[in-house]
This record gives C-alpha cells, sequence and structure tokens, in this order.
C-alpha cells in the first residue's frame, strides 16, 4: 500500500498535476479502492470541509493579506535606505544592510517570496551598482529571503500548528532567536565574503531620518510578535491587528492605497491563498485514506521498534525533507510529510516544537534548492540577465550554513526551546 501511493503521488507530478490535485486524485483512488468503492466517496465533502474549519488557519489568509499590502506600500524601500546608512561603514556594510532589512520584512510579512521580491528589487541593482560581485549578492538575497518563514510570523509554523495541534504562538516565538541567530551568522559571512568593499558612512542625521521614515515598519513587527509575546493577543488576532496596521500605513503614509493597488492585493491575497488551503484540503484528504489504512502508525511502530538511536531516524528524516525539498515547494511537503514524521517524533521522545524550528530550516533549505526552489525563480525574476545556475552557485555557501545551524540546533535545542515556556 505504501508503494502504491508513493508511487501514484510520483507518477501524478511528474506528469504535471497540481499537487493539491495529485493528492485528491490519489486519495480518491484509494478510498475506491480500499475503503469501499464508491460509498466512501460521501466523505470527500465532509473531510474537505472539515480540513478548512480549523480556527488556528483563520491567521493564514490575514498574515497573507498583510505580506500583500505591504508589499506594494514603500516599506521595503524605506527600510533599505534606513539599513543602509546604518551598516555601510562595515566591510560590505550594504551586504549585511540587505540582511537586515531581509530580517525585518520577514518579521513583518511571514513570507520568504514576498522578503525575497521586496528587498531584492530594491537592493540587487543598488549593490551591483556599487560593485558587489553579483553572485554573491544573488546567493545573499535568496538566503535572506528564506528568513521570511523562520522569524514569525510564519506561514509554515501556521500550516505545522493547524496539522498537528501545537500552539502557533509557541511555535512563533520558538522561532524568534534562531532567526535572530542565523540572520547574525549570515551577516557575518556576507561581511567576510564582501570585506574589500568599503562606503562613506552615513552621518548620524542622515541615520535619524531614515530611522524616522522606516519606523512604521520597525513598529509593526514589535506590535505583531509584542502582542503574542505579550499576552495581549492571540496570532489570529495579531493578524487582524497587523492588516489594520498595514492597511493604515499604506493609505495615510505612503498614500499609496489606489483602486489599481487595491486590486492588486486583493488577486494576489486570493490565489496565494486558494493554492494554500487546496493543498491542505487534498493533504487531509490523502491522510484520511491513509489513517484507514494505518499507514502512519505502521511506519510509526516500525520506526521506533528498531534497535537504533533515535538520532540515525532524525538524521534520515532530515536527509528526506532536503530531497523532497528538491521537488516540491514548502506548504506541499509540510501537509505531506506530517501526518507521517509528527507521530514518529513524538513517539522518539523528541520535543516537537523543536521539531517545527528543524522543520522550517528545511523547508528554507527547499527554497534555495535546485531544480524548483522558489526564491531561485523570484530572483531570476527580478533581473533575467541571471541564470538558475549562477543564483545557485551564489548560494551554497548559504545551504552549508543552514545545515551546520540544523546541527546546532539538535545539539543545542534549547536555543529554540527556552523562551516557549512565557506563551501560553
Amino acid at each position: 500500500m505504501n508503494i502504491f501511493f508513493l508511487g501514484g503521488l510520483g507518477s501524478l507530478l511528474l506528469l504535471g498535476v497540481p499537487v493539491a490535485f495529485a493528492l485528491a486524485l490519489l486519495a480518491i483512488a484509494g478510498m475506491y479502492f480500499f475503503n469501499g468503492g464508491t460509498f466512501a466517496f460521501a466523505q470527500v465533502p465532509i473531510i474537505s470541509y472539515k480540513s478548512l474549519d480549523d480556527f488556528s488557519l483563520t491567521s493564514l489568509p490575514m498574515y497573507v493579506l498583510m505580506s500583500q499590502i505591504l508589499l506594494v506600500s514603500g516599506v521595503g524601500r524605506d527600510l533599505y535606505e534606513m539599513a543602509s546608512r546604518w551598516f555601510r561603514h562595515f566591510p560590505g556594510g550594504l551586504a549585511i544592510a540587505t540582511l537586515f532589512c531581509c530580517a525585518i520584512f520577514a518579521a513583518i510579512s511571514g513570507s520568504s517570496v514576498a522578503t525575497a521580491v521586496t528587498v531584492g528589487s530594491v537592493a540587487l541593482p543598488e549593490m551591483v551598482k556599487r560593485g558587489y560581485n553579483k553572485r554573491y549578492v544573488l546567493g545573499l538575497l535568496a538566503a535572506g529571503g528564506t528568513l521570511g518563514i523562520l522569524i514569525p510570523p510564519s506561514v509554515p509554523m501556521i500550516i505545522y500548528g493547524s496539522v498537528t495541534g501545537e500552539s502557533i504562538g509557541k511555535l512563533f516565538v520558538a522561532g524568534i532567536v534562531p532567526g535572530i541567530i542565523l540572520t547574525i551568522v549570515f551577516m557575518i559571512f556576507a561581511s567576510y565574503q564582501t570585506r574589500h568593499i568599503r562606503e562613506t558612512p552615513a552621518t548620524w542625521k542622515e541615520r535619524m531620518e531614515a530611522t524616522k521614515t522606516a519606523i512604521w515598519g520597525l513598529l509593526l513587527p514589535i506590535i505583531v510578535i509584542g502582542g503574542i509575546y505579550s499576552g495581549i493577543f492571540t496570532p489570529t488576532e495579531a493578524a487582524a491587528v497587523g492588516v489594520v496596521v498595514s492597511l493604515a500605513i499604506s493609505a495615510f503614509v505612503y498614500r499609496n492605497l489606489n483602486l489599481k493597488n487595491i486590486k492588486t492585493i486583493i488577486f494576489s491575497t486570493v490565489k496565494t491563498n486558494a493554492m494554500i488551503l487546496m493543498i491542505i484540503v487534498g493533504a487531509m484528504l490523502l491522510g484520511y485514506i491513509m489513517t484507514i489504512l494505518q499507514i502512519p502508525q505502521t511506519i510509526t511502530n516500525y520506526a521506533t521498534e528498531q534497535d537504533i538511536s533515535p538520532w540515525i531516524i532524525f538524521i534520515l528524516i532530515n536527509i528526506a525533507l532536503l530531497i523532497l525539498g528538491m521537488f516540491l515547494e514548502t506548504i506541499s511537503i509540510l501537509v505531506i510529510t506530517l501526518p507521517i514524521l509528527y507521530p514518529i517524533v513524538v513517539a522518539l521522545g523528541f520535543d516537537p516544537i523543536w521539531f517545527a524550528i528543524i522543520m522550517v530550516i528545511n523547508m528554507e533549505l527547499a527554497l534555495i534548492s535546485p531544480p524548483v526552489g522558489l526564491n531561485l525563480f523570484v530572483l531570476k525574476g527580478i533581473d533575467r540577465t541571471n541564470t538558475i545556475g549562477e543564483i545557485v552557485k551564489g548560494v551554497i555557501p548559504y545551504a552549508v550554513i543552514m545545515v551546520l545551524f540544523i546541527v546546532l540546533l539538535s545539539i543545542f535545542p534549547e536555543i529554540a526551546t527556552f523562551l516557549i515556556d512565557k506563551v501560553e
């Protein structure tokens, strides 16, 4: 049966069937052959409805909407200008500023693609013009964009919480320290890589002026994450607050919330949310028939009964996620693998919140892994003179850093977990 599902899914994906429909078709075929023929089809609308009737998913469309509002507002440009004035006196200062801007926008948008598009469209031409090696710039932008799903709010963390039942608030808080550490390590490496370039330092007056202009972009993550951490509001309420604040910033500070931009925001939000939610429905349908056939339980029992170290299984899980990341995008990997991996991780005694951070970093790797890494194509779209091969060469050192960071988190899981007890 395992071969039936794996072979069927692989065949449908190779034929170019969209992931959501591939999952649903495979689930329906499984219902027909293994669960009572056509009578089982009555479960399809029931499961589809129940898979989306989840309060924790309410925040998902709002965070996507917030990122789309900020994408057209101009916040990214002001954040980049502020960061460049504060960091350009360091060796490779614009590289540091770009990664700092990626981290801040990640804390605003929760989207890797939005981060890569917003910061990349501003930083790429500016850095190349100032003499930075284009390959280095492409690498740090692709890697910096991935911070969008590690630094909260994070769409993959919402998916993880929805599928597993873990607290989204705790997941968000668990991502703060790893996100900051990974950003700093990226900054140190990027500065070393571009150490031969030095800029004229900005004056304190220039720094203050830029900070004043970008203050709204800086306040938004403080409002969202600070509100969750302090208990003022839940992650779902934080999403609603974020949407209202971002709308106010776009309408009254940047004054660019015109009819054309509203149309762009609505269409992009609907398209993104429809894609994510359809994948969730397909995965839940497949999860239903897999549960009926006790496939997750069988795999969990097999994994836990083996006379090998749990860490060996953990390493194999990471290798499997790395391979999947080369061919599938983030949401698909999460909804396909979590029903199987989560019970195994819990049964082996690993902390599920800690594992969420490990999994998100693996998803970061997926975003920069050829042949289908989304951030690679985002950067190619920003400047079509780039080649995927050129971007991959630039991003390899950052991928190595991420792998080493997974090792560090495995040795010191407290990096991800020491704050979560403060959140209900």
